[in-house]
């Protein structure tokens, strides 16, 4: 039963995972386009994105028409080969699993290093075949991914048999995480795989973060130091074959960095004034990429989450105080920004921000005002008359 439940967990994060983030970008409205306008400009930042120039897009046009035609030539038994081949590799894993589930207790210290370690490394045997051969293209990351859990799980194996009473863990992932990182670099230096330059860097982060960590280094000046290096590496990443990996650093680097910024100026100053400047932090990073035409989705999630955080900063140093209307000159301003940068994600926040001040100061000030709630209905109906006559007077231009 506890094995079904971790398959379950897998299959959901990983699902997660892969519909997760599209299922986002469309409830902030990054993929969903209404006119042809907005359809055009949003190919014009994928093609920013990927670097893809006119003349791509002739020749993937020309060449879809026999790409279809060569994926129906294809034999039924190279198709029944791919699909067995898929097959073996679940059960022979599901396998081994199975057997580490029911007699890891009655096994050995040898049975446990050869069962975990051992199946770690006949996996990456597998996957320089797979690697040098070139013929299973779509079986690198898998074989990828399983040698590196293997492997790594096999290694901290190795080192709690050989000391068992150890209390050091900084020490063994350190020692993991730049074996790991060696293997996974010599692979890629090799064979220039996407899957394995994931895998090597995720691993050498690792041992940065123990590595500063055991030298005494705060946490958030760590988080400061490598979020800013993995937004660089995304950066570099953008004109690279592996310009997959681009969005996913970048994205990673802002949190990480912004993460370590909010930590220290929390403690320098307070919670609130970290999170104003942590999120117009994000905004401003947005706002540059917004500028630079890429990465739309990034560009709609830093709007949310910093003006999120800069809003609720705001608020809490506003509210109780003489210079509370402020709170509601920014968020008009905000409106105003919302209209030049055409941010739907940006617009969500600010008119929630903006009606969340309304009625908390006029249940604050105004609570048993019969005018106020008029006041307010008045003032909406002038400014929709302005926005009417606005816009009659923008269409005779």
């Amino acid at each position: 039963m506890s094995a079904l439940l971790v398959v379950i967990v897998v299959i959901v994060l990983l699902g997660g995972g892969i519909w997760g983030w599209p299922l986002l970008a469309g409830i902030l409205g990054i993929s969903s386009v209404t006119d042809k306008a907005g359809a055009l400009k949003y190919i014009a930042q994928l093609m920013n994105t990927y670097n893809i120039t006119p003349s791509d897009i002739e020749t993937a046009f020309n060449t879809q028409d026999s790409a279809s035609s060569e994926t129906d030539k294809r034999s039924k038994g190279d198709i029944a080969r791919t699909l067995f081949a898929y097959l073996g590799a679940i059960f022979i894993l599901a396998g081994i699993s199975t057997y580490i589930g029911m007699f890891w207790d009655s096994m050995g210290s040898l049975m446990r290093v050869l069962i975990t370690l051992g199946v770690g490394y006949i996996l990456l045997i597998v996957l320089i075949c797979a690697l040098h051969e070139n013929k299973f293209p779509k079986l690198i990351l898998p074989l990828t991914l399983a040698s590196v859990f293997m492997m790594t799980g096999g290694w901290f194996v190795l080192i709690h048999e050989l000391y068992p009473r150890g209390d050091s863990w900084r020490e063994a992932v350190l020692f993991v995480c730049a074996v790991m990182a060696l293997h996974q670099g010599a692979l890629f230096g090799k064979y220039r795989q996407t899957a394995l330059l994931f895998t090597g860097l995720f691993f050498i982060y690792s041992f940065l973060e123990v590595g500063l960590e055991m030298l005494g280094v705060p946490i958030a000046y760590i988080a400061i130091v490598l979020g800013a290096s993995v937004f660089l590496v995304g950066t570099a990443l953008e004109k690279t074959p592996h310009s997959v990996l681009s969005e996913p650093a970048l994205l990673i680097g802002v949190c990480w960095l912004n993460s370590g910024l909010f930590d220290r100026i929390s403690f320098f100053t307070s919670p609130n004034w970290a999170s104003l400047i942590t999120g117009l932090c994000i905004i401003l990073t947005s706002y540059g990429m917004h500028k630079a035409g890429r990465y739309p989705r990034l560009i709609a999630l830093g709007y949310f989450l910093g003006s999120i955080m800069a809003y609720g900063g705001l608020f809490d140093l506003v509210q109780n105080s003489y210079i509370e209307l402020i709170y509601l000159a920014v968020t008009a301003a905000g409106l105003y920004i919302c209209v030049l940068l055409q941010s739907r994600a940006l617009l969500l926040t600010t008119v929630v921000a903006m009606l969340s001040f309304i009625v908390y100061f006029s249940e604050e000030h105004f609570a048993n005002s019969l005018g106020w709630p008029v006041t307010l209905v008045l003032i909406g109906v002038a400014f929709l008359a302005v926005g009417a006559i606005a816009l009659k007077v923008k269409q005779r231009f």
